[in-house]
This record gives structure tokens, sequence and C-alpha cells, in this order.
């Protein structure tokens, strides 16, 4: 079994209530500091209420989500984000002021402290007391999105099924079939289409007036800011939406046109965009979700003992909840446990090919928090989207040489080889599509669901729509940004996956070149959480902070090359 870190400074069997944690934060705010070793002190003592604090947050989180259905679970929840963090924040506000104030913050070691000073001031800088209730509010409404999500399903047949389960009949060779399926999954989506128009209106206005309070024209500036963009622009995002359009939009072009020949087809639709065109059944990687975590435990092991360990540990513990069923949250995560230094993997298994990625790129997220947990602060374990992306997106790639475990016939081990490189690239213009779209949305703060609709459509088409006829079907196209939890939940962090399957393709160039030492760069790189800055992450992986046009092209040629090996 795993224990968390025994706790030095705060009491062991602390209960998180503001009535005891006030003390604890009087006490870290008054104490005197006559030394730059009483600072370090001082900043650990903090790092270790941060980190109950996140382990105490992670667990509520984790079981609402599990049943969304659950009165208690969610009055959890909603208790953490209404009567703690509206009153830590100020004090923390205040701690930051007391680090930056002190008259030995310039005698800490700049190496080592210098990525956690400056996100400090930059908290500072944007910190507003009006903008906690606001902030309060957000957090409180954006969980809406997975309360009337997770409660969507379909009936096929005399039996209900949830959105994720039914998204498999997707793949079934009988056109009809995929159509009728189709059709009740866009259908029960666009039955909540006004509610999540309503509830992200009101999330848009929020956001809106936190950014203006802190002094910003729109919340995609604020936005940039708050996730510590110290390495790119948004214009920068900009040439890598036009990149992406550039010299992937047209590779993926080729391919759904070799679909439409294999389908033997006029005109390829939405429905047909899943199944094998060449009329082989789904891929069955697994059975059940016990099975999953299984195979995915002997994949890891056969990469590096290491990896395949960490998995073990976390079974051990019950730190899986990996099958799709009603009342559960869409989606999948891995959420670090801070204290326990162990993460906990969700995610929504319906038995699919789908299902076995989600498991090896939350399984990168994983064993990334393996890595970080014995960091001396929490501080130092945050690490921005880039660099957490890279850890989940680089094992999906890396993982691949192995899933013989989950494939004993060799064509579909190819096939799904062929599956998932195809997916890198397809990752890509979804990921420029959404994260153009958040730009517009929040740089037109006054806009209406109509012009909204409309910016969605000019932006989404050129990307190549899906690659499929939307003609006659023109709702469901108009309401796609729907389903993407990340535009509710977790504003502007998607380009991130694009950046970072770039560097996932390299550093499994590297691997592919010469895997123990394109292993070792991986693992160096994770180890550092986020004592680096991402461009110094990134060398350390071996590979580039990039996104230029040029470097795109490559990657998609190599991934490409690759494609045609298999």
């Amino acid at each position: 079994m795993i224990h968390k870190k025994t706790r030095t400074y705060i009491p062991e069997n602390l209960e998180i209530k503001w009535e005891t944690l006030e003390p604890i934060y009087k006490e870290l705010l008054e104490r005197p500091i006559n030394s730059v070793e009483e600072l370090e002190q001082w900043l650990k003592d903090g790092s270790e209420l941060q980190a109950a604090l996140e382990e105490d947050f992670a667990w509520r989180y984790i079981r609402m989500t599990c049943d969304t259905t659950n009165e208690e679970l969610l009055e959890s929840f909603q208790y953490f984000a209404t009567e703690i963090e509206p009153k830590t924040a100020p004090y923390n506000n205040e701690l930051n002021k007391k680090l930056i104030n002190s008259q030995f913050v310039d005698q800490l070691n700049d190496e080592k402290y210098f990525i956690m000073l400056r996100s400090t001031r930059k908290q500072l800088e944007l910190f507003r007391e009006e903008n906690i209730p606001l902030q309060t509010q957000i957090q409180v409404e954006q969980q809406k999105y997975q309360s009337i999500t997770g409660s969507m399903s379909v009936h096929i047949g005399d039996k209900e099924y949830t959105l994720e389960q039914a998204s498999v009949f997707l793949k079934d060779t009988d056109r009809a079939k995929r159509q009728e399926v189709w059709e009740k999954i866009t259908a029960r989506r666009l039955q909540d289409k006004e509610k999540l128009d309503e509830l992200f209106d009101h999330l848009r206005g929020l956001r809106h007036e936190v950014a203006v309070n802190a002094g910003f024209e729109n919340f995609r500036d604020y936005m940039f800011q708050a996730l510590g963009r110290f390495d790119y622009t948004p214009q920068d995002c900009y040439a890598f939406h036009s990149a992406i359009e550039t010299e992937v939009v047209p590779l993926l072009r080729e391919f759904a046109e070799q679909r439409r020949e294999a389908l033997g087809i006029e005109i390829l639709k939405p429905w047909d965009m899943d199944v094998d065109p060449y009329g082989r059944a789904a891929l069955k990687p697994f059975n059940n979700g016990g099975e999953l975590i299984e195979k995915s435990i002997q994949c890891f092991s056969n990469i590096n003992r290491y990896l395949g360990e960490r998995l073990e540990i976390m079974k051990e513990n019950n730190l899986f909840d990996v099958e799709s069923r009603k009342g559960k949250a869409p989606g999948g995560y891995n959420y670090p446990l801070s204290e326990t230094g162990a993460p906990f993997i969700f995610m929504n298994s319906a038995n699919t090919f789908r299902d076995l990625t989600t498991m090896v790129h939350e399984g990168g997220h994983a064993v990334h928090t393996f890595l970080t947990a014995d960091l001396e602060l929490n501080d130092f374990k945050h690490c921005p989207s880039e660099v957490a992306e890279l850890a989940s997106m680089s094992m999906e790639l890396i993982s691949m040489d192995n899933w013989n475990v989950y494939f004993e016939n060799e064509e579909d081990l190819k096939r799904a080889k062929r599956d998932q490189l195809y997916d890198v690239l397809k990752t890509l213009p979804w990921v420029a599509v959404v994260d153009q779209f958040q730009h517009w949305i929040y740089t037109n703060p006054d806009h209406t669901d109509a012009e909204r609709t409309e910016a969605w459509l000019k932006i989404y088409e050129p990307f190549g729509a899906g690659f499929a006829n939307w003609s006659g079907l023109k709702t469901a196209e108009e309401n796609l940004w729907q389903k993407q939890l990340h535009i509710f939940e977790v504003p502007f962090y998607y380009i991130e996956y694009g950046m970072a399957q770039l560097g996932a393709i390299a550093v499994w160039k590297n691997y592919k070149e010469n895997p123990e030492k394109g292993l070792q760069q991986y693992l160096d790189a994770l180890k550092l959480g986020y004592t680096k800055t991402i461009k110094e992450i990134y060398e350390t992986a071996g590979i580039k902070f990039d996104f230029s046009a040029g470097y795109v092209k490559e990657l998609a040629e190599f991934v490409k090359a690759e494609m045609d090996k298999i």
C-alpha cells in the first residue's frame, strides 16, 4: 500500500474546514523570518498545507465525477469551492506578498526557485479581491456541464447506452446502423443545446468580468497571463493554426479520399469516419476494465520495469475507475494526489481501441505524477500543460512497440498502429479549431448565439470539417463545439495538446532511433516537474519547443512515412 507523506507542520488528522485552516494561515502570515534558511522552511511548511488542500479537493472532485447523480458528493465539492477556496484566496495572496517582499528572497537559489518566483509575481499582478466571488461562481457553474452531459443516454434496440458506449456502434460495418446511432447521439446532444448555450453564455460573462477587473480588455489576454504562457503569444497560436491548415489538412484530405474509395461510397458522411474502411470488425484490445488495467501494466512493464510498477501500485490502491456507466461524468483524466504522490485515473471505457489509447495517455500522466512526487515544494510539481501533455502523448507513441499484449493477431496490431498514427495527425486540426474558436469567443465577448455559430462554422470548415460532408446536417455541425468539455470547464487549455503532440512525435522519433537513450531523455525531462522553462524541459527530452510551419511539416511527413512502413 502507498501512504501519504508524513506531515511535519500541519496536524496529521487535520479536518479540512475553515475553522481549522485559518489559524495555520495566520501562523504562516505572522511568522517572523530572520534568515534565508527560515524562509526556505516557511516555504516548505506552506507547501505542506497546499498539498493537503489540493489532495482534499482532488478526492471531492474524483468522487463527484464518479457519480454525478449523488447530491451529497456534489455538495461536498461545492462546499470546498464556496467555503474554502474563497477564504484561502486572500491569504494565499498575502503569503505571496510576504515571499516577494522578504529581504531574503534574493538570497534564494536562482536556478532552483526562478520558475516559482516568476509565477508568484504573476499571481500577485493578477490578483483582485473582487474576483474571488466570481471565481467561486465560475467553479460551481462550470461543473453543471458534467451534470448535464453525464446524464445523456440513448436507446439502441432494447438497451440503454451512455453516449460513450453508443459511439462504439459508429464502427459497425452496417452503414444504416451507423447512421441510425449517429442520429440518435446527435439528437440527444441537441436536446440540451439551449441549456448548454445558456450555461456557456453565463460562464463567458463571468470570465469576461474577471478579466476586466484584472485590467485586461478580454479574457483571452487575461488567460495567457493566468496560465503563465511566458514562452509564446496569441500571434504564435495563430501561426500554429495556419501551419496545421497548410501542412496537415491536405494529408488528411488524402486519407479521407482513400477512405471514401475503400468504402465504395460517393460521399463521406459523419457516420462513415470511424468505421474500418475495409469492412473489418472494430478492434477489440480487451474485454473489460479489469483486463484493460492488467494488459496496460504488462505493456508498461515491457517498456521499462519502473513504468509497469507505477500502474501496479495504482491497481493495488484502487486508484482506477475505468468503466463507462450512466451518471458518471464524461471523458477521462489523471488526477495527481499531492500528498500521496500517486494519481487517480478516471475514464469511460466501452472496450474499444480508443480506450486503449486513453489508458496509455493517462498512464503517461500517471508516470509523470510519480516522477515528480519527491520534488521539494508542491509548486515545483505544477507543470504547465505543454509539459504535462508531452508526458501523456509521448507515452501513446512509445508504448506502441508493446501493443502486442493487447493484440495477438499481427494484422490487428498493424492496424492499431496505423490507426493511432492517423489519430495523431487528426488531433492537430481539431486542436487548432478549438483553440481558434476560443480566441474568437473571448475577444468578441458581446457576441450573440447566432454570431458564435457563424464563427464556429467559419473556423471549422477550412480545417476540413472532420473531412465529412455535412449537407443536410447543418444543426449538428453548428453544435459540435458543445461536446468539447474544455471549452466549458478549462478555457484555453487545448492548444497545449497540439504543441505537445508535435513534441511527442519528436520524442517517439528519438525513441525509434535509440530506445534506451530516447526513453531516458523523456523520463529525465518529466522528473524536472516545473523547475525549468518549457523550452529547457523540451531540450532535456532531446526535442525542440517549436511549432513553426517547417517543423510541423517535418514531423507530419515523419508520421506519414512511418504509417507507410507498417
